[in-house]
């Protein structure tokens, strides 16, 4: 069986980082690009396959940039693909972490952080990517890979009350350091996306699927 490197597409003006980031990632087996600003970034993604010889599967992206902020970049490529996002940020306060997620991020990490930690975490996300496309009722609703797996969990035991725990478990498959109300971000961005009365807040215990006329998104 032939083995497909991943292609990631690392963002960062800072060249150190850069550098360090490729050559761990390339040595872990992926195939890596780089870009040290926003323009670069987005004119990588648009341009796909006919600039980077391959499609890029995921993207790690800082959010201090010279040019374009972080977040506008992800907010601009969330028009148009679900591709996973990390984003890499110096910004260590939970409201400037919550806002990335808001916007479309699948999972940040703070700066400074090992290299290690973060192959785990692009492993982690890139788990959550569903091999094919779901055949569902909310296939077009432009669910990220961490959403996916949120309403995957919730719709498929629509009796069951999950914590905030037992939903960071599922989404980031134990590997997290955040904090509790990044499942209430996803969770209000999902709200949005498929609509409120899918997801039942049970207060002072966690979320339910609330829709028993909805099958769960895979068979």
């Amino acid at each position: 069986m032939t083995f497909s490197k991943k292609t990631v597409l690392a963002v960062d003006d800072e060249p150190m980082i850069l550098s360090a980031v490729s050559a761990f990632l390339e040595s872990k087996n992926y195939r890596v690009l780089t870009a040290a600003n926003g323009r670069d970034a987005l004119a990588c993604f648009a341009e796909g396959p006919s600039r980077t010889g391959s499609n890029i599967d995921i993207i790690l992206l800082d959010l201090m940039l010279p040019d374009i902020s972080g977040e506008d970049i992800c907010h601009r490529i969330r028009k148009t693909s679900q591709i996973p996002i990390i984003m890499l940020t110096a910004k260590v306060a939970e409201n400037s972490q919550l806002e990335g997620l808001e916007i479309g991020a699948d999972d940040y990490i703070t700066k400074p952080f090992s290299l290690k930690l973060l192959t785990a975490r692009i492993e982690t996300v890139l788990r959550r990517v569903p091999e094919n496309d779901p055949i569902d009722i909310f296939a077009d609703k432009g669910l990220t890979a961490t959403e996916y797996k949120i309403v995957n969990a919730l719709s498929r035991h629509p009796n069951r009350i999950f914590t905030r725990g037992e939903l960071i478990g599922i989404a980031f498959d134990d590997d997290f350091d955040g904090y509790d109300r990044v499942i209430d971000t996803h969770i209000k961005n999902l709200r949005r996306k498929i609509g409120a009365e899918y997801i039942k807040t049970v207060h002072g215990l966690g979320y339910k699927w609330s829709a028993a006329d909805c099958r769960g998104v895979t068979q």
